[in-house]
């Protein structure tokens, strides 16, 4: 509203000084005379003015004809085009007027004029090149996505525009949620400029998304040539999609190739955890077991993990608890701490050495309060011979207590059950971590509490050891306890409570699976 009166008052001013100009001229008697050979004019104030007007006119004219002679002496020595682009320089001046104006407004996001300035743009340039970018992006910027499409088409034809073209068409099918044309033409994209660090980024995750994961190797491979990649990063990454990729091909029955590749992404990074396991179960399957324990006793020293325990457990399924803890020894001694707690602690189990299970796990129900620890406990507890009521309360300790360890993903802290490539929440790629999780509570989503270490065929339990378990301590009989204020009727004869069952002496042998079942 300001701009609109200050426009008007400047208006009326400027109309109120030409009138009183043109007064002032006609009532003065001053006038101008020109003498040219024998002839002498006389210019009166107003006829000056229209005269000077004149000039002017007669100038700006002889300049453009000055313009036209220059123009047709290069069309005559051979400029095919002089003339032409003579009279065109306007008419490009004022295209190139409206593409800037076009371009103004998609950047302030005005759809609509950039638009119409594109559209007037293109009627007055022979380059049809800025003007077809600037409409297709005007069109999508406005929600018009067939006409966007038909304008990056255009953008195709001509060499230097064809990559732009392709891109448009990328971000229109990635809006749409087409991930295969998407993944088809960030590919196009990539081979017109192989180091475009955008187009392989999203080429890269467009793979990971569709489990295409050779093809991200490829792309991967791209990307460190270009130098975007320091040399641990590529290797992480790569051995990362290598063993996703030996996943693959173990589901479709590709044994040999699954456990060359598991293999290759354990040498490519030795600190990945689930590569090391599964090229510790290829390396036993080709019937090379010290290989195998050499993969996990490497990986376990910098990252030790209930998963890397199991899979030393499985190169010899059965041997009996005592050799297996002997086996285990030289791979707890590599890195003490609360794993190596915890997995010796449950091999005593195996081998019924309660007391030194007791002594393995110290105070880390104390220290290191999880529900893996608490569910040792009450399995000790148990083989001890202790009451229930004991063995029960840790159990309800492990239904409070954190879950201690967990895949957890670095980018949004979504907890997973197992390791993979991409984050089951926000997809994010290479960003799961096993790390504590102290606030975390209830049933464990990796179910390691108790790690199944006692794989394959252990020695039978003797015929007289008692097997207990939930189901038993249903069928119990209960003493029931006197009350002390009720009268007793006088025809009723006076019971005696039956005494609880004395525990049994010797070790018992300790059904795990019903105990993760009760504390889990």
């Amino acid at each position: 509203m300001f701009w609109t009166v200050l426009k008007v008052i400047l208006f009326l001013a400027v109309v109120a000084g030409l009138t009183i100009g043109a007064e002032t001229l006609m009532q003065t008697d001053a006038g101008v005379r020109i003498a040219v050979a024998n002839t002498e004019f006389t210019l009166g104030p107003v006829q000056m003015a229209i005269a000077a007007i004149l000039l002017l006119a007669g100038l700006w004219l002889l300049m453009k004809l000055a313009g036209l002679l220059v123009a047709t002496l290069r069309f005559i020595n051979g400029d095919d085009t002089a003339i032409s682009r003579y009279f065109e320089r306007g008419r490009r001046r004022r295209g190139l007027e409206a593409l800037t104006d076009g371009f103004l407004a998609l950047a302030s996001g005005e759809g609509d004029k950039a638009l119409t300035k594109a559209r007037k743009a293109e009627k007055l340039m022979d380059d049809q090149t800025l003007t077809t970018l600037l409409i297709a992006q005007s069109a999508q910027a406005k929600g018009n996505t067939q006409l966007a499409e038909e304008y990056y088409k255009r953008l195709l034809e001509q060499d230097r525009s064809r990559f732009v073209g392709v891109q448009g068409l990328l971000s229109q099918q990635i809006e749409a949620g087409n991930s295969t044309k998407a993944r088809k033409l960030a590919a196009t994209a990539l081979s017109l400029r192989p180091g475009h660090a955008a187009t392989q980024d999203n080429l890269l995750k467009l793979q990971n998304d569709a489990s295409d994961w050779q093809g991200a190797r490829r792309t991967l491979l791209e990307t460190s040539r270009s130098g975007r990649l320091p040399k641990p990063v590529y290797q992480r990454r790569d051995a990362v999609l290598t063993l996703q990729q030996a996943e693959v091909e173990a589901e479709k029955g590709n044994t040999a190739l699954a456990q060359d590749l598991a293999i290759e992404a354990n040498k490519a990074s030795p600190e990945l955890v689930p590569a090391a396991v599964m090229a510790a179960g290829a390396m036993v399957a080709r019937g090379k077991p010290k290989a195998a324990a050499k993969v996990l006793k490497r990986t376990w020293k910098t990252q030790p993990h209930p998963e890397l325990a199991q899979a030393f457990a499985a190169i010899a399924p059965q041997e009996a608890a005592t050799t297996r803890l002997k086996r285990f020894e030289p791979l707890l001694a590599l890195t003490p701490g609360p794993e190596a707690q915890m997995t010796r602690a449950e091999l005593l189990i195996a081998a019924e050495d309660f007391p030194g299970a007791r002594r393995a796990m110290g105070d880390l129900h104390d220290t290191h309060p999880t529900q893996r620890v608490m569910t040792i406990m009450a399995a000790i507890e148990r083989g001890e011979g202790s009451p229930d009521q004991v063995v029960r309360g840790w159990l309800a300790r492990a239904l409070i207590a954190p879950r201690g360890q967990q895949w957890v993903c670095e980018n949004c802290h979504h907890e997973h059950a197992g390791w993979h490539a991409l984050c089951a929440n926000c997809g994010a790629f290479d960003t799961l971590s096993w790390t504590q999780t102290p606030n975390s509570s209830g049933p464990s989503a990796t179910g390691t509490e108790m790690l199944p270490l006692i794989v394959g065929a252990l020695p039978s339990p003797a015929p007289e050891a008692a097997v207990i378990d939930d189901e038993d301590e249903v069928d119990e009989p209960v003493a029931e306890e006197p009350i002390e204020d009720a009268e007793e009727p006088e025809d009723v004869a006076e019971t005696t409570p039956e005494p609880e069952p004395e525990p049994e002496q010797g070790a018992k042998v300790i059904d795990l699976d019903q105990t993760r079942r009760m504390g889990l």
